[in-house]
């Protein structure tokens, strides 16, 4: 077990180390951050922040020499420097769970060694024939870059002969997967913690609303057959223990008309469809994380209450003339709800399609706290305040 008081590193910067910060110092943790950027949300609330690149390896063990455990708080970190540093520190989770999520391929190839349901695909290689991929696939199907990308970024929808020459094009000498389409009823995420001990405790399934590829809603419960929930939990909880992970998964699936269970992607980290645990359950999903890497007991995931939604705030709430921001949002608006909770991340620049914040909505059934939500989320864009 390392104990509180001990040092904890993140790499990288993001929100999401920055609220895994605010956790670990709670329980008596130090926070070490190395991220290449200066400015960065974590760095700001940690004990020590290094700036340099990943690849740097005299900077990068030397900030892990100076940690009891490093952990990170996004999968797309170069692989190569954590295997050469195997020897500095200890890593939760290991480079090779992290190598295996940060690539589609490889995370598809892996679903289909070790057996678990996905979607099926088509690899091609930089240089192949990608019209040959998408023909024996069929269409409809999306296109996607094999290495790092989120948000989809990276990926284009197939439907006919003149987007498979835009996809031919645009995917040139790149590596790529290519998808079958899934008509699904929806999107289902399970957040799942396992310790070095093998105790695993998985969060209650989410349901998940995307608009233009990122997460807008996640609602809890999910609004789906107890049975599908049950069967969606032992799925990610069995790739969890394959993997021999140490830390945190998200392992979002869709689930389809024909009420198959199919995995989408995985995420070895705390994840956005988590940030409804922050206020709706015993133990956030960043308390999680610190408890699994640290050797700690796992801690409670029953909700605290019967519903919580969680929405996601981009930088589109703020008001926009052309690519001038002129406006905040109406920050009151989710301030006057008690049932409300506003979680900012501390970045200094608005962007469209930014993750900027979120907002959680506890009640006590679904349809009505969706709806406040929802009205909630009208209000916030309704922007207020002039831009300082």
């Amino acid at each position: 077990m390392i104990s509180p008081g001990k040092t904890l590193g993140v790499l990288g910067g993001g929100q999401l180390g920055r609220m895994f910060a605010h956790s670990a110092e709670r329980l008596g943790y130090r926070v070490h951050v190395y991220e290449p950027s200066s400015d960065s949300p974590a760095a700001e609330v940690s004990a020590r922040s290094v700036h340099a690149p990943y690849t740097d390896l005299e900077q990068l063990e030397e900030f892990v020499r100076g940690c009891d455990v490093v952990t990170y708080e996004f999968e797309n970190i170069p692989t190569e420097p954590l295997w050469r540093l195997e020897h500095a520190g200890v890593f939760h989770p290991k480079w090779q769970v992290l190598e295996v999520a940060q690539n589609r391929l490889r995370e598809k190839n892996w679903l289909l060694k070790n057996g678990f349901p996905h979607v099926p695909f088509a690899e091609r290689e930089a240089g192949g024939d990608l019209a040959a991929a998408i023909r024996s696939v069929g269409t409809p199907c999306v296109v996607k870059t094999a290495d790092f990308g989120y948000d989809g970024k990276g990926q284009q929808k197939v439907t006919d002969e003149a987007s498979l020459g835009r996809a031919v094009s645009a995917f040139q000498g790149q590596r790529a997967v290519v998808e079958r389409w899934v008509d699904f009823k929806c999107e289902l995420s399970v957040i799942v913690a396992r310790s070095s001990g093998g105790e695993t405790r998985s969060f209650p399934v989410a349901e998940n609303i995307h608009t233009k590829h990122i997460l807008d809603f996640s609602i809890l419960p999910a609004r789906v057959a107890p049975e599908i929930q049950e069967k969606a939990r032992l799925l990610a909880e069995a790739i969890a223990d394959r993997l021999g992970l140490v830390g945190l998964l998200a392992v979002e699936m869709f689930l389809t008309d024909r009420g198959e269970i199919l995995v989408n992607e995985m995420a070895p980290r705390p994840h956005n469809s988590g940030h409804w645990s922050m206020d709706g359950c015993v133990t956030s999903q960043f308390e999680q994380h610190v408890r699994a890497i640290a050797g700690l007991p796992l801690g409670d995931v029953s909700m605290t209450a019967p519903v919580a939604i969680m929405v996601n705030i981009l930088g589109d709430a703020w008001r926009w003339t052309g690519e001038k921001c002129v406006g905040e949002p109406n920050w009151a608006a989710i301030l006057r709800e008690p049932r409300a909770h506003l979680h900012l991340y501390g970045k200094k620049e608005p962007r469209p399609g930014r993750k900027m914040g979120h907002f959680t909505v506890t009640g006590t059934e679904v349809g009505e706290t969706f709806e406040r939500a929802r009205r909630l989320k009208a209000a916030l864009h309704a922007a207020t305040s002039e831009a300082r």
